[in-house]
């Protein structure tokens, strides 16, 4: 490296962003991720003590799959390359390899490959990397986005242990944001700029786990807000609002606006208003409600408010649940207000909850009733001899697969607790229940 690359490379330093600038160096400075990196879990010893198998980071942006791979490139005796899957290609692997090979040979070196975003090669690229990480050439850290278990080759997988980043706390992020302003060598000290508790609070909370976006807001805050007489820069709660470009909505997730909001959500679906269920889910989501809590209320007003009136409804929520899963934000928005409207629009019963709940209520008050004799299991030896199966009808041998016969227990057996309604789909139901019921009876 000539002095001008050495000025060059100085100079990107202090002119990296803060996120980039304020990356740990060190395991004992990562903010967050205790379960993976916290003291004496296996990750922390395996970076303690230099001895790295092939890894790959899975966790949505901002949460420290980078800065982990930074942590280790400074920690490691090996040596640490880099790579990054978009813009990569065939050639630039082979140089990678073809130099872990000489290292390897001549010094007795390993190499550490880094590759972000591994989820962007390709099925060939990754069956390139294969042999090389499974002969020890090089130590593999993948980070991704995505759901290795979907995007990864399973070869690799098998061959590598997978950790699972988390979105960082509020309370991570608050120490972050502290951190940066208080930090003159690669923060923002030199500035004395402070931060006001809603203003700090505010973006903890809709950074949603990501660090980065968090870092971002509050440098662009300091750097773009004049002094005040005091001599200082005053991070406001309205220059924050400013500096993440969301404006501030009261909206505290453990308080009554919580369950207000999410109520008057299910009472719209339930009362048929699309318009307004998809009002308070985009109100929710821009306040940074977890998807997954507003996929599991949808699932529950589709069994309880919809019911067998559209049984589809129940297929959306589930599915729409297991995509937001799946994908994860801003496309979780998308799927949620698909759901949503469908189980607003659907036609409405609640004739299950009263049938389950009856049920209940009558298995809590009353005598445990025995099972008809005919109903009992008779597979097992000993069975017929007591009676069990004996008389029992086979509805599939009858006249639409339906044969009159007294399921529930003799002491129950004029209840009814399941009255299927005249919505939607529920009428045909209750049309053919009647129908077979009748021509079974004319028999």
């Amino acid at each position: 490296m000539d002095l001008f690359d050495y000025m060059r490379e100085q100079n990107a330093e202090k002119e990296a962003p803060l996120a980039s600038r304020l990356r740990p160096s060190t395991l004992d400075e990562v903010v967050g991720q205790s379960h993976i990196i916290g003291k004496g879990k296996m990750l922390y010893r395996a970076i303690k003590a230099d001895k790295l198998s092939s890894i790959i980071f899975y966790g949505p942006p901002g949460t420290g799959k980078t800065t982990l791979a930074r942590v280790i490139a400074n920690t490691t005796s090996a040596i640490f390359t880099q790579i990054n899957a978009t813009s990569a290609g065939k050639k630039d692997m082979e140089e990678v390899i073809k130099e872990a090979k000489d290292n390897q040979a001549m010094y007795g070196k390993r190499t550490i490959l880094f590759v972000d975003e591994i989820h962007r090669f390709n099925k060939g690229q990754q069956d390139y990397l294969l042999p090389f990480v499974e002969d020890g050439t090089v130590i593999l850290i993948g980070a991704t986005t995505e759901n290795p278990y979907f995007e990864v080759n399973g070869a690799l997988i098998s061959r590598s242990v997978i950790f699972e980043l988390k979105p960082l706390s509020a309370e991570d992020i608050r120490v972050l944001i502290k951190r940066a302003l208080e930090n003159e060598e690669k923060g923002l000290g030199a500035y004395q700029a402070v931060i006001d508790k809603d203003a700090l609070d505010f973006l903890a909370d809709v950074a949603n786990g990501d660090a980065r976006s968090a870092l971002n807001a509050i440098e662009l805050g300091v750097l773009t807000t004049e002094r005040s007489e005091d001599g200082l820069i005053h991070i406001t709660l309205p220059v924050a609002s400013e500096c993440i470009q969301k404006r501030v909505v009261r909206y505290d997730k453990s308080g009554d606006n919580h369950y207000d909001n999410i109520s008057a959500f299910i009472k719209s679906m339930r009362g048929s208003d699309p318009d307004a269920a998809v009002y308070y889910l985009a109100k929710m989501l821009y306040a940074g409600e977890e998807p997954a809590f507003i996929a599991r209320r949808i699932m529950i007003c589709a069994a309880e408010d919809v019911s067998n009136a559209d049984p589809m409804a129940l297929v959306v929520a589930v599915n729409a649940s297991l995509a937001v899963e799946r994908i994860g934000m801003p496309e979780s928005q998308i799927i949620l207000a698909q759901a949503a409207s469908y189980v607003a629009c659907a036609p409405k019963s609640n004739s299950a909850v009263t049938a389950i709940f009856d049920a209940m209520e009558t298995v809590k008050t009353t005598r445990t009733a025995p099972i008809p004799p005919y109903l009992m299991d008779a597979h097992y030896p000993g069975a017929v001899g007591l009676g069990h199966g004996i008389g029992y009808k086979y509805a599939h041998d009858y006249k639409n697969h339906y044969v009159k016969q007294q399921y529930l227990p003799e002491e129950l057996k004029d209840r009814t607790f399941y009255r299927p309604s005249d919505n939607g789909y529920e009428k045909t139901i209750k049309e053919y229940m009647r129908r077979i019921r009748e021509e079974a009876e004319e028999e």
